[in-house]
């Protein structure tokens, strides 16, 4: 097969990380994650988003471009879990929105991202998941981690409506949507099967197929 650079792309709990995983182990391709452990600005951001949205959106920035270009020269197939292109038509559009980044942090914000996507080559696809809001948040819930407890419904629902928006006008390369409230990629291998062929598929420029999910 030829070198492909997948992105997956989702709201916050649709299980991005888990197919990530499950595809790098699968198809032995290199799997990239977003930098929670060595980012510098996130335990801040967390305690003052008003002080350090840009702070940590700007850094985000970085590391996503870095990734994208070193995963691109890698002569090795890969899959990176979240896009450099959500950071700024989801997160920074809804951090201004909410009045933590200002309008000309925004402005700033998206004038380095267009210089900075401009030199980046296309992806091979981007996998979109979907999910309600209701089983995001139940999700997020159960997985119990601290920095997440203060997400509401309210958030995840207008990030969601960014996503619709995002994806509707997104044509750098092709799109796959899964929705992932009935598909148990992680638990069952029915489901991953179905999931890795919808890639080939894609990939392959054949025609979308529904497939079941039970």
């Amino acid at each position: 097969m030829a070198k492909r650079l997948i992105l997956v792309a989702g709201n916050i709990g649709v299980g991005k990380t888990s197919l990530t995983e499950r595809i790098g182990e699968r198809l032995g391709w290199v799997t990239a994650y977003e930098s929670v452990a060595d980012n510098p600005y996130l335990a801040d951001f967390y305690a003052d988003m008003q002080r350090w949205s840009f702070h940590l959106q700007v850094f985000f920035l970085g590391h996503r471009a870095q990734q994208h270009v070193d995963l691109w020269k890698d002569s090795r197939s890969a899959i990176i879990d979240r896009s450099i292109y959500e950071d700024a038509f989801i997160f920074c559009r809804a951090l201004n929105q909410m009045g933590n980044l200002s309008e000309l942090e925004y402005l700033s914000y998206q004038n380095v991202f267009k210089l900075v996507v401009s030199n980046l080559p296309p992806p091979s696809l981007l996998i979109y998941l979907k999910a309600p809001v209701s089983v995001l948040l139940d999700r997020i819930n159960k997985r119990g981690r601290g920095m997440e407890s203060g997400i509401s419904a309210e958030y995840l629902t207008l990030l969601d409506s960014y996503y619709d928006d995002w994806i509707r006008s997104f044509d750098i390369c092709p799109v796959l949507t899964l929705r992932t409230d009935d598909l148990d990629f992680v638990h069952k291998s029915r489901h991953l099967d179905l999931v890795v062929n919808r890639i080939n598929d894609k990939l392959s420029g054949k025609e979308e197929v529904v497939f079941p999910t039970d």
